[in-house]
């Protein structure tokens, strides 16, 4: 196995679309619930890349098995008033961490989240914020991430 580390491309858009709904799909049903049948992520999610990575508030770093993508990894940039554990407001909100489950085990997926950090610390962030889903905890508690007792989200129905 030969892995190579790329940054994400327009090129690659339409292959990490699939990936990620792919993802989200696994991660929603593994919680015992069933996808929405009239909700089409396709042209959100184009249309999401296809502006933040335009305004460089996204990156995403994905890793190759030869031409097939084994591995993504995925960075947004927000900005909110700075405070004292944050003096630049400049926060990253990781996501789309996934790896093929053949390759999962690999250190693909710590590699991945390396690059998308660094990504974060030249861009000024001064904090790193993720929704883990079940099987990411370990890999982000030995990272170093803290939980963090306070999150609380408000979903509109």
């Amino acid at each position: 196995m030969n892995i190579i580390y790329k940054r994400l491309t327009e090129n690659e858009l339409d292959r990490i679309i699939k990936m990620r709904i792919d993802q989200l799909t696994e991660e929603y049903t593994s919680e015992g619930r069933t996808v929405p049948k009239d909700v089409n992520l396709e042209a959100s999610l184009m249309d999401f890349y296809n502006r933040n990575m335009a305004a460089g508030t996204y990156v995403s770093w994905l890793a190759f098995d030869g031409d097939k993508i084994v591995g993504t990894s995925g960075m947004s940039f927000a900005e909110k008033p700075p405070y004292f554990t944050c003096p630049t407001g400049k926060l990253g909100i990781l996501s789309s961490m996934y790896t093929d489950p053949n390759y999962r085990r690999c250190g693909i997926a710590t590699e991945l989240l390396d690059r998308v950090v660094k990504e974060a610390k030249d861009y000024g962030c001064g904090t790193i914020y993720i929704t883990a889903s079940d099987m990411g905890v370990k890999l982000y508690e030995s990272y170093g991430f803290k939980h963090n007792g306070n999150f609380m989200k408000y979903d509109f129905d």
